[in-house]
Order: structure tokens, then C-alpha cells, then sequence
């Protein structure tokens, strides 16, 4: 499947997503549109159970917003530019299923909206990391950005625009592993493989009801655990999970 400059393959219940327009990977107010339409169609897909969003080449996995069509920006595009980036932002950050970022190079801007939605993050030892914003005259992407960094971290980036490595988001918990560029494919999909192997309608409950609990008190968060937790229960896989563990077999899961 492919929508103009996003190629999405799917095999083995993953999708991989790719962001191919060179010469950087650079989102026009057309490719954001693309990626949420790619992640709204997975979302809705049976056959996938997780997906992995990354860049094409080794130099860039997503270098921002398109910078001649955010220097031609007036007052009303830039309200509709925003409103297609944060549609695009959380087509991945509710997609159905778990997204893998699989950061292969620079990553600045718009790009870092795009890996801080994603569930986690995988780096190659090339990635580098830049919230640029201040330097193009634009703010926006903060509350994106605080998936990945701390408040202070993500005030001083957005501040400085300061170059960031991949070893130092890896320390500060913005990625969760750094690997040499050869292997950053394969080390997503071998944890693609481990969440594909768990209960569909576990995966999708348990990312749905994280989404949910994020932005709430933790009173409200009780509550919802909770009517989760037991939704869970009710699934066939529930049972199917906990008798397969005793009688130490792989699970044979019904659900999608």
C-alpha cells in the first residue's frame, strides 16, 4: 500500500511504515495528511497487531515541517497547517495498535511530533534529535514532545534548539535502545514479533486503556483500570493466556 510519499508494507501482523520523500523526509501539509490516512487504515485493519513508522535512507528519518511552505505561511494556512500536523499526531498516538519508532537519522520538528506519538522508540547510533521551532519562527509540538522528555529537557530543546544524540535520549528516556544503523530494522521487528504474539484483543485493550489513563487524575485512572480490567477478563484470550501460562504451551489466541 502506498499513498503518495508513505509506503506501508504489512507481513506477519506488522505494518512498516516509511516516510520516502527525499532529499529529507521533509512533511508537506500533503504527506501529513498521508500518514494519518496510513495510520487511520491500519487502526481498522484485522491482519496488523503492530506497526513500525521510520524514514527512508540512513540520514533522515523525518527533518520537519516543509520549510518553503512554512516561510509562504499566512495567519489562516498556519491555523489549517496546524490542525492537519496534530490529525496526523494522533492518527499514531490513538492508532489501534502499538507504533515502534524506528529513528534512523536526523529527526527535527514536525518529525519529533511524529516519534514522540509513537509507543516507544528504537535509535540507530546515527539518530539525531532537534526541536527546531524557535529557529523557523513557529511554536508548537510541546505537549507532543513531553511523551519522550521530561518538562525541563523538552523547555531546554525547544528553547536552544540544541543538537541531542541518540546516546543522550537514550539517557534521558526519550528512546529505549541505541543500535548500530545494519541492525535498527531488525531489532524493531524483533520486538514487533514479541507484541505480535500476544493476544490481539489484549494488545489493542491494553494500548486504548494507557491512551486513556495518560491525561486524567489518578482517581479517574482507578476508575477506568478497572471497567479495562475487567472488559479484559470477559475475552476468551483472557482465559486462553492464563491456562496456556499453567500448562506451560504456547497461547492459541481466537480474538482480533
Amino acid at each position: 500500500m502506498q499513498k503518495g510519499s508513505i509506503r506501508c508494507e504489512v507481513q506477519d501482523r506488522i505494518a512498516v511504515v516509511t516516510i520516502d520523500r527525499p532529499p529529507a523526509n521533509a512533511l508537506a501539509v500533503q504527506t501529513y495528511r498521508e500518514i494519518e490516512e496510513t495510520f487511520n487504515e491500519i487502526s481498522r485493519r484485522d491482519d496488523v497487531q503492530v506497526a513500525i513508522l521510520t524514514g527512508a535512507g540512513e540520514r533522515f528519518f523525518c527533518a520537519g515541517g516543509d520549510v518553503k511552505e512554512i516561510a509562504a505561511r499566512t495567519p489562516e494556512s498556519a491555523r489549517e497547517r496546524l490542525s492537519v500536523c496534530n490529525a496526523c499526531f494522533n492518527a499514531i498516538y490513538h492508532c489501534s495498535v502499538p507504533v515502534i519508532g524506528a529513528i534512523n537519522g536526523v529527526v527535527t520538528g514536525g518529525g519529533l511530533g511524529l516519534a514522540a506519538n509513537c509507543d516507544f522508540r528504537i535509535a540507530s547510533q546515527k539518530a539525531v534529535f532537534l526541536m527546531t521551532e524557535i529557529d523557523v519562527g513557529v511554536f508548537g509540538g510541546a505537549r507532543f514532545f513531553s511523551h519522550m522528555f521530561s518538562t525541563s529537557v523538552t523547555r531546554m530543546m525547544m528553547y536552544t534548539a540544541q543538537r541531542m544524540s541518540a546516546q543522550e535520549a537514550y539517557r534521558l528516556g526519550g528512546v529505549m535502545k541505541v543500535v548500530p544503523p545494519a541492525e535498527l530494522m531488525a531489532e524493531c521487528k524483533r520486538m514487533a514479533d514479541i507484541i505480535a504474539s500476544k493476544s490481539p484483543a489484549a494488545i489493542r485493550l491494553t494500548k486504548r486503556g494507557l491512551n486513556e489513563l495518560e491525561p486524567i487524575n489518578w482517581r479517574d485512572a482507578e476508575d477506568i483500570e478497572v471497567e479495562f480490567y475487567v472488559n479484559l477478563v470477559r475475552e476468551a484470550d483472557a482465559k486462553e493466556a492464563a491456562t496456556s501460562f499453567l500448562e506451560k504451551r504456547d497461547p492459541r489466541y481466537r480474538t482480533k
